[in-house]
């Protein structure tokens, strides 16, 4: 991609802010200034050197000082600033203001409510603990701090460039990388493009916007070829159907104009221009005004429809049972309505069905309904699975594109984006015998991250696992001109002399953007690539621990327990492994020998690599688990799904963030909940977990159509030993088991549960 900016900035400027940054980050120089009475053991050894721990403020703030320094640094660097910008100008504030009366009574009241909000805040979830395992936030990167509190102090609007002469490059740059890192390939003339958002949900939105305005423009541009005399040459002008045959644009009918492939269609006011630019004028710029007044954007959809859209069915989209709300919320926002946005149901991993996909994307085509896009989610919100995107793909390319069906492919990455660093080796001349990341992605999850270059959106959230400030969403498309369909300019947001590659604040859905979260993302990827060497090593560590929590919910059921816990997530090897192994049985013993009997130290080393495999393949797919308990009676589990209910929720009450005020102290560990919804979610995956929670398909007690699943988000990458020298994951377990066990003596002394 193009490394053209602006003359003033990028360049050294960025590059020696880096370094200088890269530099302090790795000083050893730094001291810790809280000091406590018993130290834990040394932290275990893991792959490479200890990048990662500079990276963080830590779980103790044992990197206080080095984020006080870069602070103070950021304040006195701006002050110094303001003092330098035409220093014979008259000061605002003098010191015998600051002794006036009411300048001291507003320094009073100041102080006071500051120390009250500090107060306060010290309510707040402890993301940063081992022991919080709630939802989906964490700790956030030091330079990702560092960079949001010193361009905060710029106050810079990210909507346009002359408010934000400096951050909307680096927003810029932060597109590139999240477009390397999702391996977009540039050829043919086809540039990849992305910008920040708010969040995954105003991406969403902004992905099914664009994908819904491609669907209809070569409708609205037959339509003004038709009536507009300037555009009469046009009637000679041929289009590529997917299915590689050729066609004269005006002599489409509906039904193949709304199927026409996403880089032809964004293609041709390129190709119009290159064909009919020196000989009609029609470039690309004077293309876009003549076929404004007939596209959707301006007529509307009611108008647009009645125009349009006779002899076909009403556009759909097609989501995941487990898709996220934004999806259907983009639905209803842009017209089409919640009702046009089918749900797949899921298959027994709790993945969307392909099969049933298919079945309707072909009830589609049968009722010549046109289908705007498909979704797959990479990391669901939920359970933290990975939709097949690449079979999802496989079957537009292999059964639909020879058919003439089109349809763009998005892939909602909100959570799993980041996760593609661990695939991405450091670019050429950067690579060396680094450290590895301690855990990869499985197989199956592998051969869906290496299919998110054929997306055609993908959205991320730098502000999930990028572990930065919010608000820090992104939205990336393959194909960069596709952000033209969602483009709006207001008179004063500019280019600044033309400057169309550094304009990001008239496309999408928002206006103005902070800076400040620009450069904090920019200057997280500075130190920590968005690749193997940085953003893989800390999601590499997560992986592992989450792998580790997995193991230890499998290796809690021994058949003395009054209990029974059942991950979301089936035990399930590939063939390879199951034949070394010998059978689950043999697999769970095996797995069982690697918690209990190993130190994470030798399991990361070559000898025991075999064992590595084994975590990588089994439990989720990236790092959130849901697990639900049940309890045992005289006749053996509990067979009604209302009670498995009703245990599960006394379980969060005791472990669940509460805003009522409670001591955030006295919370042992912190999990979070949600619920598997019959409706949602489709029979195949509610009645195995089901099955596989009571030990029967044919529970008692009435069907509340839903489990109560807790859930665990592990997102921190600290591989640690308690002071006795045991993996600190064993610690959760007890926690988790210690709770358990009153919650159910509770219910059944007050006979709400029985023994």
């Amino acid at each position: 991609m193009s490394e053209k900016f602006h003359p003033n900035y990028g360049g050294a400027a960025t590059e020696s802010l880096r370094d200088a940054l890269q530099k302090r980050l790795r000083s050893n120089e730094l001291t810790h200034r809280f000091q406590v009475t018993a130290q834990p053991r040394e932290a275990p050894a893991v792959p490479g050197d200890r990048q990662v721990e500079a990276w963080f403020l830590g779980p103790r703030a044992e990197n206080a000082e080095l984020f006080e320094q870069l602070v103070v640094e950021a304040l006195r660097d701006h002050a110094f600033w303001r003092r330098n910008f035409h220093p014979s100008d008259p000061p605002a504030i003098t010191q015998s203001i600051k002794r006036d009366p009411g300048y001291l009574q507003a320094l009073d009241t100041l102080h006071t409510e500051f120390d009250t909000l500090l107060a306060e805040l010290k309510k707040s979830a402890p993301f940063f603990s081992m022991r919080y395992q709630g939802h989906m936030t964490w700790d956030q990167t030091i330079p990702g701090m560092a960079g949001y509190f010193a361009a905060m102090m710029y106050n810079q609007n990210n909507v346009a460039l002359e408010a934000s002469p400096l951050t909307t490059v680096l927003e810029v740059r932060v597109g590139q990388d999240l477009c390397r890192m999702l391996a977009f390939p540039e050829h043919e003339g086809i540039k990849p493009w992305g910008h920040l958002t708010s969040g995954g949900t105003t991406a969403n939105i902004e992905a099914m916007w664009a994908a819904r305005n491609l669907k209809f423009y070569p409708l609205s541009l037959q339509a003004a070829i038709h009536e507009r005399p300037e555009l009469a040459p046009l009637k000679d002008f041929r289009v590529t159907l997917p299915s590689g045959r050729s066609a004269l644009l005006v002599e489409l009918d509906t039904w193949r104009a709304l199927n026409l492939g996403v880089d032809e269609v964004l293609g041709i006011p390129a190709r119009i221009e290159q064909q009919y630019g020196a000989s009609h004028g029609l470039t690309v710029a004077r293309l876009t005004q003549l076929v404004s007044d007939y596209t959707l954007q301006d007529l509307g959809l009611v108008e647009f429809t009645r125009r349009h859209l006779n002899g076909v069915g009403s556009p759909v989209f097609l989501v995941p049972g487990s898709k996220h709300y934004s999806l259907p919320k983009a639905a209803a926002i842009l017209g089409l309505g919640a009702d046009h946005m089918y749900s797949i149901p899921l298959d027994v991993e709790g993945r969307m069905d392909v099969a049933r996909l298919e079945a309707k994307l072909d009830q589609c085509l049968a009722e010549r309904r046109p289908v705007i896009a498909v979704v797959a989610v990479l990391g669901t919100t939920e359970e933290g699975l990975v939709d097949p995107l690449a079979k999802v793909l496989a079957l537009r390319r292999d059964k639909y594109r020879p058919a003439d069906i089109e349809f763009c492919v998005h892939a909602d990455a909100a959570w799993g984006g980041y996760f593609a660093s661990l695939l991405r080796e450091p670019p050429q001349g950067m690579r060396t015998a680094g450290p590895t990341p301690a855990l990869s992605l499985s197989t199956y999850v592998t051969e869906q991250y290496l299919g998110l270059s054929q997306a055609d959106t993908v959205t991320l959230d730098p502000h999930k696992t990028g572990y930065l400030p919010y608000p820090a969403g992104a939205m990336c498309y393959r194909n960069g001109a596709m952000r033209s369909l969602v483009a709006f300019e207001a008179p004063y947001i500019n280019t600044a002399g033309g400057q169309e590659e550094l304009t990001v604040g008239k496309y999408g859905v928002e206006g103005s953007k902070p800076g400040a979260a620009a450069a904090g993302v920019y200057l997280s990827h500075a130190v920590i690539p968005p690749d193997q060497r940085g953003y893989g090593q800390i999601l590499g560590r997560a992986l592992y621990n989450c792998k580790m929590f997995h193991a230890g919910l499998l290796l809690m059921n021994e058949p003395s327990d009054p209990f029974l816990v059942v991950p979301g997530p089936r035990f399930q090897l590939p063939p390879s492994l199951m034949e070394r192994y010998g059978g689950t049985s043999q697999a769970l013993e095996r797995l069982r020998h690697v918690v209990r009997g190993k130190s994470s130290a030798s399991l990361f080393s070559t000898a025991e690599g075999e064992d590595l495999e084994l975590l990588r393949e089994i439990g989720a797919d990236l790092n959130i688990v849901t697990y639900a308990f049940n309890f045992k009676t005289a006749g053996g589990l509990n067979p009604d799904m209302s009670l498995v209910n009703l245990f599960n929720r006394k379980i969060y009450d005791r472990l669940g963030v509460k805003a009522d005020g409670r001591d955030i102290y006295g919370y042992q560990l912190l999990v979070s909940t949600t619920d598997f919804i019959e409706a949602d979610y489709g029979k195949v995956f509610f009645e195995d977990y089901q099955r596989r929670l009571l030990g029967t398909s044919t529970p008692i007690g009435p069907s509340e159509g839903k489990i109560s699943v807790l859930r665990s988000v592990i997102m921190d990458p600290w591989i640690a030993e308690d002071l006795q020298g045991r993996p600190f994951i064993e610690t959760i377990m007890e926690e988790m088991r210690s709770t358990v066990l009153d919650v159910l003596k509770e219910l059944q002394e007050s006979g709400e549960l029985p023994s």
